[in-house]
């Protein structure tokens, strides 16, 4: 973030869209927990057509069953440690470390009795990468949403101004699981539109700049046979703009798509926010309403609305119950990553002034 662009926001707000960052991540992560993979038809039996709010996961769940109302799924407890580790990092992000604490991360949740653990590229990569494999190419088969999931405190953490060092980051932190053009293009789009948000620009604005990342970042990494997210980012929002709740969801489920792949999920997002610019509450509930991947998609459509609205525009019940139920301790962690954008934003200045 540019000087005049801190000034222009203003501390406070600036701290209450970093923060509105990491809790609307948190908020649509916990609202999705309870209809994560599961069809729209069941989740319209089981909750009605559109998720009122926190709910426990249903007996029965494969992945959420038995987890209390308002519990945060991998999403964010991998966003919140990726942050961790910039933070300790200065901005920087260790592969192997990452990598080892995303698997000390499981045994906990095994410790727990979670069925929410690694998805599939991120298993796959890290336990190559713990074999000996080299780092280029431990993420090489990496597609799916995983990046894209966790990649919030990079976006809070480097300014937007300068696009080719974002992309830069966001392939830092995720080249290690999902080092593919398609995942690091999902990564990209949703680190870019957070950025953009603390910079004051509103959803249309962080969806174009989304676009633009996911244009760059698409030729970083392996190429693997996948539809383009920044075409299909742009074709999502256009397609979903001014439609109601019902033909919303509709369009999202059956023509987006919600699956874990980085195409439908990113997209399916950004078609959601399109649709409802001016609630991130609502929005969140929408998205954890679609069916599939609805954690994931909840996460990021919470990320970017609150990057862009800020903290408050959620109802101070559900940060309330975030905090109690997971203890993230989210409003520190936003204040670190913020220190870290300030200190992008620094050294952009003296490189242009030399």
């Amino acid at each position: 973030m540019t000087a005049e662009g801190a000034e222009a926001l203003g501390a406070e707000a600036l701290g209450a869209r970093a923060r509105g960052a990491l809790y609307g991540l948190a908020i649509g992560d916990a609202l999705g927990m309870p209809t994560q993979s599961l069809p729209r038809e069941a989740i319209v039996a089981r909750f009605g057509p559109l998720v009122s709010g926190f709910e426990p996961g249903p007996a029965g769940h494969p992945l959420a069953a038995g987890r209390s109302a308002g519990t945060v799924t991998d999403d964010t407890e991998q966003a919140v440690l990726l942050g961790r580790l910039l933070v300790e990092g200065l901005g920087e992000v260790d592969a192997g470390e990452l990598a080892r604490r995303l698997v000390a991360w499981e045994d906990e949740m095994r410790a727990r009795g979670s069925l929410d653990l690694l998805g599939p590229s991120t298993r796959r990569a890290v336990a190559a990468l713990l074999a000996g494999e080299p780092l280029a190419e431990a993420g090489r088969l990496g597609t799916t949403n995983g990046a894209a999931m966790r990649i919030t405190p990079v976006g809070i953490a480097t300014p937007a101004a300068d696009l080719d060092l974002l992309v830069d980051h966001v392939v830092a932190a995720s080249q290690v699981t999902h080092h593919t053009g398609v995942a690091l293009a999902g990564a990209a789009a949703v680190a870019a539109a957070v950025s953009a948000g603390l910079d004051g620009a509103d959803l249309s604005a962080a969806t174009r700049l989304a676009a633009a990342a996911a244009e760059r970042a698409a030729r970083r990494g392996h190429w693997v046979a996948a539809a383009d997210v920044a075409a299909r980012l742009r074709w999502a929002a256009g397609l979903a703009r001014g439609l109601g709740l019902a033909d919303l969801i509709d369009v999202v489920y059956r023509l987006v798509g919600t699956s874990l792949a980085t195409q439908e999920s990113v997209p399916a997002a950004f078609a959601v926010l399109a649709a409802c610019p001016g609630d991130p509450w609502l929005a969140c509930r929408i998205a954890a309403s679609l069916g599939g991947d609805t954690d994931t998609i909840a996460a990021i459509t919470g990320a970017i609305a609150g990057a862009c609205h800020g903290v408050e525009a959620f109802p101070a019940a559900a940060r309330q119950t975030i905090d109690q139920v997971n203890r993230l301790d989210l409003d520190s962690l936003a204040a670190a990553l913020l220190t870290l954008r300030v200190s992008h934003g620094g050294r952009d200045r003296r490189r242009e002034g030399s």
